[in-house]
């Protein structure tokens, strides 16, 4: 950990694009073997198994190293988890994630159950009322919530599939949870069609579908939504002058999955060259270009492999 020990945190996160101010970054050591393809619990993965490209863990390191240097060149100050050896701990976002004052543990699918074992003395660092740790019968994810101030949405799967795919990450007990506990929000459901070896058929997480970005922007992917009433609320809430629309190409590249440092500044993939173009000319928006495409063989991206703890 850090020499941060003493310090009690305040949780506070109501958006995706205030000013980031702490965060927990993955870690990209001590991978272990790749997996075989029964072994892998994502299509992105299933893919670079089959393709024999899994990336190596040198690979790994080089990118989220370099993520690393700019979080820390805006002055973000960054938390990582203890390490395991032999597990993947790149994507921090699922382990825990923050709405408004609470920091929620989630409860994860049995492979990944040691990831939240690394972030005790990370719940350390919190007053103990301000850790919600969830129903047993709330299966959630970071990557399936998506905060906007006084909409939460959470991403899901459709009516009676969870538990038939591994991708199947949050329920519906989630969005009944959340309504319960944040009666002040609006919170939609955003079902997504899921698959377990193919990224074009299905969606791993809702931040690989959309995400808003910068003042009243957001970027989506219908195509991987399963619900017409849930792509209507998104068209609704941002208008189509401030949604851009990717294509399943693009979606599969993860390119939803960037990561806000402000209203102004916001880290992409250095491959999304389309997304990077909207965001500088007509979101007016600083783009930071990160290489990631590594990690990105592993199911996720720039998003994933942050917890934000404070934003302003």
């Amino acid at each position: 950990m850090m020499d941060k020990q003493h310090e009690r945190l305040t949780p506070h996160v109501t958006n995706e694009t205030n000013q980031l101010r702490k965060v927990v970054l993955g870690l990209p050591h001590a991978l272990g073997m790749p997996p075989t393809l029964e072994e892998t619990y994502d299509a992105k993965s299933y893919q670079a198994v089959l393709r024999g490209d899994y990336p190596t863990e040198q690979a790994v390191v080089r990118e989220m190293e370099g993520f690393l240097a700019i979080l820390q060149r805006y002055g973000v100050e960054v938390y990582r988890p203890e390490p395991i050896e032999g597990c993947n701990q790149i994507f921090a976002r699922d382990v825990s994630f923050v709405i408004d004052e609470h920091l929620f543990v989630a409860h994860m699918i049995p492979d990944r159950r040691r990831e939240v074992d690394a972030f005790a003395p990370i719940y350390d660092l919190f007053e103990p009322s301000s850790i919600v740790h969830l129903p047993a019968e709330v299966r959630v994810e970071g990557g399936d919530v998506i905060l906007y101030d006084d909409i939460l949405f959470v991403g899901c799967c459709e009516p009676g599939a969870f538990g038939q795919f591994k991708t199947t990450r949050t329920n519906e007990r989630a969005v009944d949870f959340f309504r319960e506990f944040f009666p002040h929000k609006r919170v939609v459901p955003v079902p997504l069609y899921k698959h377990d070896q193919d990224p074009l058929r299905g969606v791993l997480h809702l931040d690989c579908a959309f995400q808003p970005v910068g003042r009243g922007f957001a970027v989506f992917y219908p195509e991987g939504v399963a619900s017409r009433e849930a792509r209507g609320i998104i068209g609704e809430v941002f208008g189509k002058d401030k949604l851009l629309t990717i294509t399943a190409e693009e979606a599969v590249e993860m390119h939803t999955n960037f990561f806000s440092l402000s209203p102004e500044v916001v880290c992409v993939e250095a491959g999304a060259e389309r997304l990077q173009r909207y965001l500088r000319e007509v979101a007016g928006m600083t783009v930071e270009e990160v290489p990631y495409c590594e990690i990105s063989k592993q199911g996720g991206l720039l998003r994933c492999s942050t917890c934000p703890l404070e934003r302003a």
